[in-house]
Formats: structure tokens, C-alpha cells, sequence
């Protein structure tokens, strides 16, 4: 593992720990690419980790930091989510596959966090969720549902019924944490995530999956799954 310092940082605002983890593509064409622009002064972005598409693992801002990988946005009562977070770039593009070194990485990335500090898989999000009207990645082509069978994410029910009476696809969508922001943003949000071979408008499945991630993985008022 490699270690290269990003100087694109600051303390957590308000004592904050981090409790969430945000996974994210660099949409650059290389890692050396993303690794510059993250450690680049005036860029001022950057993220703890970065993960390269042959596995290799650098660490650019030490975890108990506040790396610049969020933005504006939020889940659940979270608004200042670089404060409560622990931020992960994927070398990639935007619109190519997770090679499998990458993936196993990051598994082994993740698996160690979330045990360091506390974090249950269901606070491991994209950027496209806490911030579905501005973000994309890590996109349609990331494959959550594998992380979810390690226990490093979670996933619908696969058995859950599509009925036309499961609640609201907002209220639920709020239930679960996604922010307050334009109906179809969230949607196409949550499609790239748990349905991205889905199109058109809000279905009874869409319905029923975001009803039951919100039945099972509710967050309570601190923005904390309860």
C-alpha cells in the first residue's frame, strides 16, 4: 500500500467522526490523473483513499481528517457529510467496467473502515445518493449488489411484493435516507444503484424495493441508521 499526502484537508467540523462511507468514480482518464488532481492545492478536492484499477491502494488524507470529496448534499439529517465521512475514489472513467482487482480491493478497503470505525454497510452510499441532483458515479456499471452479499452494502429484497400499495416512493425514499431534492433526481438515483437496467417512470417495483431498504435500514433524526 502506498501513501501519498493530499494537503486538500481540515478537521472535522464539530468533533464529528465519520460514520458514513462514500464511494466514488475519479471520471479521469488515469490514476495518475486522479492522484494529481487530488493532491493539487488549488483543486481543493480530494478523498482519504484511492483505488487504482489494478488494485493498488493509496491513502491521500489520514482518516481522522476531513478530506473535500462530497460537496453539497446529504443523508438522512446529514448535511455536512465530509464531516461524517470517510471518502473512496475508484480509478475509472465513468462509463467502463470495476476491473477485479479493484473490486477486491476495495473489498478489503471497506471491510477494514467499517470495523475501525463502527460503520454498518448500510451507511456505505455513492455520491449519486447523497447528492442525486448534481452526481452520477459511481455509476450503473458498479456492482453493489456484490458488495451487499459480503455484508459491505446492502440490497432489496429480491422477494418483496411489487403490490401497487407500498407506500410512496418519496416517503420511503426519505425513510432511507436519500435528501430532500427533485423527485426524478432521486429515482434515477436510486436505479443507478439497485435497478440500472430500469427506465421510463416510477413502477410498483421501484415502489416496493425503496419500501423495504427504508423498512429495514430506517435513519432516526441524527441521520444514523436506527
Amino acid at each position: 500500500m502506498a501513501g501519498l499526502a493530499s494537503p486538500n484537508f481540515g478537521e472535522r467540523r464539530g468533533g464529528a467522526k465519520p460514520d458514513l462511507i462514500v464511494l466514488h468514480y475519479t471520471a479521469m482518464a488515469t490514476l495518475e490523473e486522479a492522484r494529481d488532481r487530488l493532491c493539487d492545492p488549488s483543486t481543493e478536492v480530494s478523498a482519504h483513499w484511492l483505488i487504482g484499477a489494478d488494485g493498488t491502494v493509496e491513502q491521500l488524507v489520514d482518516e481522522d481528517s476531513r478530506a473535500w470529496h462530497a460537496g453539497a448534499g446529504g443523508w438522512g439529517a446529514v448535511t455536512d457529510v465530509n464531516s461524517r465521512s470517510i471518502g473512496i475514489e475508484l480509478a475509472n472513467p465513468g462509463d467502463a467496467p470495476f476491473p477485479e482487482p479493484q473490486m477486491t480491493a476495495l473489498e478489503c478497503l471497506l471491510a477494514g473502515i467499517m470495523e475501525r470505525w463502527g460503520i454498518p454497510p448500510e451507511r456505505v452510499i455513492g455520491h449519486s445518493d447523497m447528492a442525486p441532483e448534481r452526481k452520477g458515479d459511481p455509476g450503473a456499471r458498479f456492482d453493489w449488489r456484490r458488495l451487499a452479499r459480503q455484508g459491505l452494502s446492502v440490497w432489496p429484497d429480491a422477494r418483496v411484493n411489487a403490490a401497487n400499495d407500498s407506500p410512496e416512493f418519496m416517503t420511503s425514499a426519505r425513510a432511507f435516507g436519500y435528501p430532500d431534492a427533485e423527485g426524478q433526481a432521486i429515482l434515477t438515483s436510486f436505479r443507478l444503484r439497485f435497478r440500472p437496467w430500469a427506465a421510463g417512470p416510477e413502477t410498483s417495483e421501484d415502489r416496493a424495493q425503496m419500501a423495504d431498504l427504508a423498512a429495514r435500514f430506517p435513519v432516526d433524526g441524527a441521520g444514523r441508521q436506527a
